[in-house]
């Protein structure tokens, strides 16, 4: 590889309706605001209008980027949306907002990860860079509209997920420039189908039936292990920073999926790093997803909190089992 790939900039964008935890307790006639504020510390969250869908998530955020890194859309080559709440089963969601932004040079596709989505699409849009001399610039996005597939009166999900969008600028850069340091997926399928929607793909296709019935929503099937993150995150960082010579401690930030505070502590504990390098986003944004590392890495970054030569590390988990991890020097 005589080239690498480096984030250049990034953009995130979240819908305008708030919903704070007062409200799930009118919706429910419980107090679940207790529960949310102590263990998950989330106290309110974004959902998208009835007007509001995937694509217009994922515009405003690539917008965004490409503003930022200050290109004009035709320089895109590029586009890779990571969703498992895309704006069609078939065409993708690549492919309108391709349309809508006009990125007329761009290819386009879309990964379904489920919420390790944005890190697998981070890897694949590197890699092609890497690889071939046809692209420059590639925009990676991650979009979440799951309030579109909540059931209203399940307080297992509804209090926990949202909508939102973030994506980043990935240009080819030399070797010596920084840029991905390296990059390791997995999956444990065994949970395949133990938290999901089963309904709307060739296997359960949407019938009248089915929709009065709500089988269309999210649904958790069955509790899947609590220490499951912790594991699987602290082996898969700990395999790559050895793997390029690197320690926990060399990373500067570290941006997770953000539905469990506490497991993003209990990891960072076990990294022997401080909690204050992990970013979380969840107290004012909900649980979003495929969306939710590229948001939080967008609000460190317009922060200025992000710096040119510092390590980041990207890691996440969703349904499946899938798992990411991946390491840049911006």
């Amino acid at each position: 590889m005589i080239h690498n790939a480096k984030i250049i900039s990034s953009g995130w964008f979240a819908p305008s309706s708030i919903y704070d935890n007062q409200y799930f307790n009118t919706l429910l006639g419980e107090d679940v605001d207790t529960w949310l504020k102590e263990k998950v510390q989330i106290y309110e969250r974004r959902w998208c209008s009835s007007e509001e869908s995937s694509a217009d998530l994922a515009g405003a955020a690539v917008r965004q980027a490409i503003d930022n890194a200050g290109l004009s859309p035709e320089q895109i080559d590029l586009l890779v949306v990571a969703t498992d709440t895309p704006e069609f089963i078939s065409p993708s969601t690549a492919s309108v907002v391709q349309d809508r932004l006009g990125l007329t040079n761009a290819g386009t596709f879309d990964l379904n990860s489920a919420c390790a989505g944005f890190v697998t699409a981070l890897d694949a849009g590197s890699k092609y860079i890497q690889s071939d001399d046809q692209y420059r610039y590639v925009v990676v996005v991650g979009v979440y509209a799951m309030s579109k597939y909540l059931d209203m009166h399940d307080k297992k999900t509804v209090t926990l997920f949202a909508d939102g969008a973030g994506a980043v600028v990935l240009s080819r850069c030399d070797k010596s420039e920084g840029g991905m340091i390296g990059s390791k997926l997995a999956t444990d399928g065994q949970y395949n189908e133990w938290m999901g929607i089963y309904y709307g793909g060739t296997r359960h296709p949407v019938t009248a039936a089915a929709v009065e019935q709500g089988e269309q929503k999210l649904k958790f099937v069955k509790k899947i292990p609590p220490q499951i993150n912790p594991d699987m995150w602290t082996k898969m960082l700990t395999d790559l920073c050895r793997k390029h010579g690197l320690e926990p401690a060399d990373i500067d930030h570290y941006f997770f999926t953000q539905i469990n505070i506490n497991t993003i502590f209990e990891t960072m504990n076990r990294l022997n790093v401080p909690a204050d390098r992990a970013a979380t986003i969840m107290h004012h944004y909900g649980y979003t997803g495929s969306a939710c590392l590229p948001m939080a890495f967008g609000q460190w970054m317009d922060m200025g909190k992000v710096k040119p030569g510092d390590i980041v590390a990207f890691i996440g988990s969703g349904g499946g089992l899938a798992f990411g991890v991946s390491l840049y020097k911006m």
